[in-house]
């Protein structure tokens, strides 16, 4: 679908700005191998192949007796007995000596009756932001080969931990900043237009609710009902829709005396074609102006509730619970290292990004 002229006109604007456009791809890069996490960072294989069959265990449940183990729970893919099951086609001598089995395997030098080889396809990293590494020594451990940015205090992996961080993080900021922001402007957009008592009703109720200390009623809720994501989600709409009904109010109020409102009025537009296709666009440099600060704020307060154990559940991967063990291990700077290179890596992103975005919708702007 071909852009309209004026958005050509936005889009050559924002690439124009280099520092927005090389930001957007670098974001846009690491946001998506965020994505697909499991493929990168997993302690299950992409893909085995047993017996001349092939399973995906990343995305289907297959018990240890599916590649002749003797239990029905989930099989444990890192376990040497398991592999040996795959590599050998679940023969029972990798019961004895699984390791050996496996070296003769890959050695070429391994014969047996019924022997039938099979392999499996790992991820890059062999670790789930929730698996417990296999590594001697006290945690958090300090970087290595086997774990890049090294260990927390439970021998959790931390860049598995990170990029699965940095996607909830950015994938949680996108839906509160998205939905807020619909919410805000629709309701700055109503009492801009109509003005009166509407205006004056919107704003007492503005007053009150912007008051209200967020922090403990989430904190309180989640006493009550249990901590959630989507609790959290919407606790954080529910305090985050008012950052831009003060702006695009003050814009709504200034435009809809102008000449070409009032000739729309006068030609039978509707009053919500007048609002949304008319005088929105107008209004959208000063609302786009406050989006990155929506945006940091919602990351803030994410890794802040984080941060004091009131956010997401504890089995979460979260960039802000990273930041408390920082705190409570001193004695491993690769964690403090990590969050803060992370957040500011994150937040820097996504303000030059909001900046070029603003830019490039105000008909003031060029870029040479």
């Amino acid at each position: 679908m071909a852009l309209s002229p004026l958005n050509q006109r936005r889009w050559r604007n924002f690439r124009r700005n280099g520092r927005a456009y090389w930001s957007l791809i670098l974001f846009s890069v690491i946001f998506g191998f965020s994505l697909f996490a499991e493929f990168i960072a997993n302690d299950k294989p992409i893909l085995v192949n047993y017996r001349g069959d092939y399973y995906t265990p990343i995305f289907k449940f297959y018990p240890e007796t599916a590649f002749g183990g003797d239990f029905r729970t989930e099989a444990i893919y890192s376990d040497p007995e398991v592999k040996c099951l795959i590599d050998s086609g679940g023969l029972e001598v990798c019961f004895d000596d699984p390791e050996g089995i496996i070296d003769e395997i890959k050695a070429g030098t391994f014969e047996a009756e019924g022997f039938e080889r099979g392999w499996a396809i790992w991820p890059p990293i062999p670790y789930s932001f929730n698996t417990s590494v296999d590594r001697p020594g006290a945690a958090p451990l300090p970087p290595n080969g086997q774990n890049l940015l090294g260990t927390d205090d439970t021998k959790r992996d931390v860049l598995a931990r990170v990029i699965y961080g940095f996607r909830l993080s950015i994938l949680f900021t996108l839906l509160v900043t998205g939905v807020a922001s619909l919410i805000g402007i629709f309701a700055g957009a109503l009492q801009g237009f109509f003005g009166g008592w509407l205006d004056l009703v919107f704003q007492r109720i503005i007053e009150i609710w912007s008051a209200t200390p967020s922090l403990y009623v989430i904190i309180i809720m989640f006493a009550i009902l249990g901590r959630s994501f989507w609790l959290l989600v919407a606790l954080m709409i529910l305090f985050s829709w008012t950052g831009l009904v003060g702006v695009v109010r003050a814009e709504f109020l200034r435009a809809r005396n102008l000449e070409y409102v009032r000739a729309a009025k006068a030609l039978g537009v509707s009053n919500m074609t007048i609002m949304f296709r008319h005088m929105l666009p107008n209004a959208m440099v000063a609302t786009l102006t406050f989006l990155p600060f929506i945006v940091t704020g919602t990351i803030g307060g994410l890794a802040s509730l984080d941060f004091l154990g009131f956010g997401l559940p504890s089995s979460s991967p979260s960039l802000g619970e990273l930041t408390l063990q920082a705190k409570q291990n001193l004695q491993a700077p690769w964690l403090g290292f990590t969050a803060f290179f992370t957040f500011a890596i994150m937040l820097s992103l996504l303000v030059f990004i909001f900046e070029g975005v603003r830019d490039a919708f105000d008909p003031r702007k060029t870029f040479s």
